[in-house]
């Protein structure tokens, strides 16, 4: 029997003591739900337009869209899937951490502002301004969807894991059905609410997921006697590791394979940031480029501190829990800082626990939900104005016609997103939403980068890098070790990966950068050098910005 296994007892006492206060916890739950939902539907009556849809009006401050920013991007990969990589693999968990944070500088420095002047509503604004919008359009909205797509399994992954834990949900069947229920949810904040109703969603989970987070952090502290070291000796005994647990290479430096899908990931995360598209889009509410660059700026301060407190939240549940009984509630360790919450609070059964698991849960599940509406706003987004509106109907459908149609791709790509979810849900959410940042970092980065900074860019340049980047890192995922040949894979009883690593980013995102050039010194179309210099005065001063 596996030690997963023979662990279970305690996670049964867990699920047992959640089930003695359920109504308490189902009571949060609701209330949450019922709060957001409420918000949504307050500001869709404030949803007038296609600006107001795509954009909120462009009417939020830069410290309101850095709040909103820091929801959007603490996903439930950075509160559950690094807590639960710190918690099982030490300090190469906490590598995640360090990423997603280094990724905002790149963030800042090169996109944020340049952007905000450049785009009206979607990256494709951006690339088609001086290539040729339908191919660079629908390029552009096929990247966004596939990022999108693989940004949401994570948080569908991360919903399912949650909630069944709480509900003391075992079935493969219930886990599908909390994965169905979130997509549901997600589909209605967007059709609703539209970029203000999630904006608000976003602003309201940040300081709900920073409160948290500061009260765990506090009590875990607390327990250690504010002592850090004390805290990390007793996490690397607990952990059965030692000392090797507070070092570089549990996870990442065993074999040269896992040193080289260090790299990969580490690429990955740094580049990521600045190609997401739910995160690009966020610089378009924003009435300035300056909001955009203060917003980032607060964004940074917001999401740098609750990074520092991963350490604690991930250490603290090695110190206090067994890395069997986190292994037992769920394959990825996706559950530890929920597990952690309810031992420190008191334990199974006890009143104090069964708040705190409640209240972490709560507060877990509201990131999922702002995070997805974002996503799935980013991608339907995309489809309306990039792919329908200016490819299909070649710039002649009516705003109204073009929010509708992005309301229709929310609910296809919802449905897409809870099926795909449901096949993810044993797969660790940081480990996911990296695949993502590889992808956009891939297909994204290269060409906006490119469009912005490089006269001799063209239509071919764009597309090849688009295109390669995009098939070459979902190609290469698929026959990683992600998909099949593992325990931890999604389809662990076969084995079709023949592509070592777990994130493609050391070979994908090169190649990107590498097709973007290649296409366009090849390309026998002549660079619009006008139009290049409009786009630079207008990024770089922001004259004639929307």
């Amino acid at each position: 029997m596996s030690a997963a296994h023979t662990a279970y007892p305690t996670v049964q006492l867990a699920a047992e003591g959640a089930s003695e206060h359920r109504p308490l916890i189902i009571t949060l739950f609701a209330c949450f739900v019922v709060a957001t939902l409420f918000i949504t539907v307050w500001a869709g009556r404030q949803t007038k337009d296609a600006a107001d849809f795509y954009a909120g009006g462009r009417q939020f401050t830069g410290f309101q869209n850095g709040l909103a920013v820091s929801g959007d991007y603490m996903s439930a990969a950075s509160f559950l899937g690094i807590a639960g990589a710190i918690a099982l693999f030490g300090y190469d968990g906490f590598l995640y951490s360090i990423g997603f944070l280094v990724a905002w500088l790149v963030a800042l420095l090169l996109v944020a502002e340049p952007l905000r002047n450049s785009g009206r509503y979607t990256m494709g604004d951006v690339l088609a301004y001086r290539m040729r919008q339908r191919p660079v359009r629908t390029a552009a909205g096929a990247s966004t969807i596939v990022v999108s797509i693989f940004y949401l399994l994570a948080q569908m992954a991360g919903a399912g894991v949650l909630v069944s834990l709480l509900l003391g949900i075992t079935s493969d069947g219930g886990k599908i059905a909390i994965v169905g229920l979130v997509g549901l949810l997600m589909i209605v904040y967007v059709t609703i609410g539209g970029m203000k109703g999630t904006t608000w969603v976003q602003m309201v989970k940040a300081v709900l997921l920073i409160a948290g987070t500061v009260l765990i952090t506090f009590l875990i502290l607390l327990k250690f006697h504010f002592n850090i070291s004390d805290l990390l000796g007793t996490a690397a005994e607990n952990s059965g590791k030692g000392k090797a647990f507070l070092e570089p290479g549990l996870k990442y430096g065993a074999t040269g394979t896992s040193k080289l899908d260090f790299i990969s990931l580490g690429i990955a995360l740094v580049l990521g940031t600045a190609g997401l598209p739910h995160i690009l889009i966020r610089f378009y509410t924003v009435p300035t480029a300056k909001a955009a660059r203060k917003s980032v700026n607060w964004a940074i301060g917001i999401i740098g501190a609750f990074y520092l407190m991963t350490i604690v939240l991930g250490f603290g549940a090695a110190a206090i829990l067994k890395p069997a009984d986190i292994i037992a509630s769920n394959k990825a360790g996706n559950t530890a800082a929920p597990l952690a919450a309810l031992e420190i609070g008191g334990g199974s059964g006890s009143t104090g626990g069964a708040i705190l698991l409640a209240v972490i849960s709560a507060v877990a599940f509201a990131t999922i939900l702002a995070v997805v509406a974002g996503l799935t706003l980013a991608s339907s987004s995309s489809f309306a104005h990039d792919i329908y509106a200016n490819v299909i109907r070649k710039g002649k459908a009516t705003e109204k016609e073009e929010v509708r149609a992005a309301k229709w791709a929310t609910v296809a790509i919802g449905i897409v997103s809870i099926a795909l979810g449901a096949l993810a849900r044993d797969l660790n959410v940081a480990g996911l939403v990296a695949l993502a940042f590889a992808v956009a970092a891939s297909a994204n980065l290269p060409t906006i980068l490119y469009s912005l900074f490089w006269k001799r860019f063209t239509t071919q340049g764009a597309l090849w890098s688009i295109y390669g980047g995009l098939a070459s890192s979902v190609l290469l995922v698929l026959f990683s070790p992600v998909v099949s040949s593992k325990p931890s894979s999604m389809f662990p009883d076969v084995d079709f990966a023949w592509f070592p690593l777990e994130n493609p980013g050391l070979i994908s995102i090169p190649l990107g950068f590498l097709l973007g050039w290649l296409g366009s010194l090849l390309s026998k179309e002549e660079p619009d050098k006008g139009k290049y210099a409009e786009l630079e005065v207008k990024s770089l001063t922001g004259v004639g910005a929307h």
